[in-house]
């Protein structure tokens, strides 16, 4: 993809923890354009994580450059990355829906919360377009007053979904969206997340280490092995010609038909 038609574009990203021995990211280049669904796939500790939160800023780099809609945001200083967090153009889906919802908060107000935070909006408005974001990942309005701990998971992460999508993001970033949760449900969000791009033209990145779940999901996939990019390209190429050996061993584990689709149920 050219530069200039990407909404995220990353350049030689550095990660290095103390005490880690070597970088947790090493030189990544990855390109996400506009209502594009990019997949990042690795094993357990390949740096995917990694890399979703240092796009979020909630890690720092140690090299590289982050550039989002134009803009350098990787070396932000505090109050630039507050203006930029409080605009909601950037929303992060994290991997536990439980753990990452406050279980003594209604959904309606964390669902709102982004609201509340940027100011302008009244308790009204903020709980009607919660009600409208809960419509819109094919959640009842009656959920609005229910604690986290009294939904399933399913709808948790959903209503995770859902506060992620009242800002109107450009970038998603969802950290294994869908590890926690059956197969039935897994199929759901997924079918649900690409709908919702569909409808919204929201751009994409989707952390997982689940290869059989892209085919009919991502447009893109991007492996990432021991920090480093090590292949990307097309979903269908990926599965059809893989060039790299990492990634033919990924799709040997995952020994899923290219044709596999996933269908909404709401």
């Amino acid at each position: 993809m050219a530069d200039n038609a990407s909404l995220l574009r990353i350049r030689d990203l550095h990660v290095a923890f103390p005490g880690a021995g070597r970088g947790v990211l090493r030189g990544v280049d990855l390109d996400v354009g506009a209502g594009e669904i990019v997949a990042v796939v690795g094993e357990t500790g390949s740096g995917k994580t990694t890399l979703g939160r240092t796009i979020m800023g909630l890690v720092s780099s140690s090299g590289g450059s982050i550039v989002f809609e134009g803009a350098e945001i990787a070396s932000l200083r505090r109050r630039a990355r507050r203006r930029l967090r409080r605009r909601g153009a950037m929303q992060l889906i994290f991997q536990d829906p439980l753990r990452s919802l406050d279980p003594t908060v209604t959904v309606a107000d964390t669902i709102a919360e982004s609201l509340a935070i940027r100011g302008g909006t009244n308790r009204a408005e903020r709980r009607a377009a919660a009600a409208r974001a809960l419509e819109s990942v094919g959640l009842d309005v009656g959920l609005l007053d229910r604690l986290p701990g009294r939904i399933s998971g399913g709808q948790r992460q959903r209503v995770a979904i859902a506060r992620a999508l009242v800002p109107e993001p450009k970038l998603l970033i969802c950290d294994e969206p869908v590890s926690a949760l059956d197969a039935t449900n897994r199929a759901a969000i997924l079918a649900l997340l690409r709908r919702l791009r569909d409808e919204t033209g929201t751009s994409m990145v989707v952390i997982s280490h689940d290869l059989a779940s892209m085919p009919g999901f991502a447009d893109r996939i991007a492996v990432l092995c021991e920090g480093t990019v090590v292949e990307v390209g097309p979903t269908r190429e990926i599965f059809a010609e893989p060039k790299h050996p990492y990634t033919r061993l990924l799709l040997e584990a995952a020994s899923v038909p290219q044709s596999q689709e996933y269908t909404y149920v709401p």
